[in-house]
């Protein structure tokens, strides 16, 4: 059993504030018998946050920074017969325009139905083919594209980009112009479409832009059982201190509980807990015949306050 927890820590101030007052005792009696086997270090600047690279690692999944094929894994799990062609993942979007940059909102907060998306995917499929992309529509918030250039974007996770200016993380390379200009087109096809004035009528989000993510060929699944653990994103990626604290104690009862019993039945089991910069994997700890035998070892109690401030 691998579980791996995404959000684990944040880089949210207030969160960051509120880490001490977390109270996890299973995840802090977990630690006084595991080890540390692995770390995964870099920056909060990495296209590919750590949760997803912990994932992609954890499948068998290869691909550089920003590079992760996620794209063409969910399309065919949509029913779209990738192929060996290029996939990139377009998530319907808005964009928030205000006096210190345009900001994206998270994609769940547009309540998008499927009426709703299939009508503005219908809209911008001539836009796309103009430019030579394969288009599908795998669901509300899920569209797929398919063209050569993307083997080589690399583009920024959309949990990179949710709640912060979306001019930083759009993908530079020469490969982009063409997408930068199809960008454009959308945007202006959407301001003026009737579902998003229906939608600002009844006081929801427009759907005004779109982002590109996920790119690459479909790899073969390793078929690894992973269990991925998201209820941290929301409150990491709002800010919120209160419910991420919440959703911790969740997990601590009902997603470490079991890896914690998993490994007293002799089973394999690891966690790998992911911030926004580092991700560590634990796992049980290993001692020699005579050291179990004699005691000579005694588990050190790590502090699970550290450990989350070091990711």
């Amino acid at each position: 059993m691998h579980l791996i927890v995404a959000f684990a820590a944040s880089q949210s101030e207030d969160i960051r504030a509120a880490m001490p007052t977390l109270a996890t005792p299973l995840l802090e009696r977990l630690l006084s018998h595991w080890s540390e086997v692995g770390r995964d270090e870099a920056d909060e600047s990495t296209l590919s946050p750590p949760h997803e690279r912990a994932r992609a690692a954890a499948i068998g999944l290869a691909g550089t920074d920003g590079c992760l094929p996620w794209a063409a894994r969910l399309a065919a799990a949509d029913g779209i017969a990738v192929g060996t062609q290029a996939w990139g993942l377009v998530t319907p979007v808005h964009w928030r325009v205000g006096s210190d940059g345009v900001h994206l909102a998270d994609p769940v907060e547009l309540a998008l139905d499927e009426t709703e998306s299939r009508t503005l995917f219908d809209a911008v499929v001539p836009l796309f083919e103009s430019e030579a992309y394969t288009i599908a529509w795998g669901s509300a918030l899920r569209w797929y594209i398919a063209h050569e250039s993307l083997q080589r974007l690399a583009c920024a996770s959309l949990d990179r980009v949710i709640g912060r200016n979306v001019d930083a993380w759009l993908p530079r390379q020469p490969e982009a112009k063409r997408l930068r200009r199809l960008q454009n087109e959308v945007q202006m096809l959407l301001h003026r479409h009737p579902v998003n004035a229906a939608r600002e009528a009844a006081g929801a989000l427009a759907v005004n832009s779109f982002w590109l993510s996920g790119c690459g060929r479909a790899q073969p699944d390793q078929r690894t059982e992973v269990h991925f653990d998201s209820r941290l994103r929301a409150p990491a990626l709002q800010g919120d201190p209160a419910a991420w604290c919440e959703a911790w104690r969740a997990i601590d009862h009902r997603a470490i509980e079991p890896l914690l019993a998993a490994a007293e039945r002799g089973e394999p089991a690891r966690l790998t807990l992911c911030g926004e910069r580092n991700a560590v994997e634990l796992a049980p700890g290993k001692h020699s015949w005579w050291q179990r035998a004699a005691g000579a070892l005694k588990p050190r109690r790590a502090s699970a306050l550290a450990l989350l401030e070091s990711l």
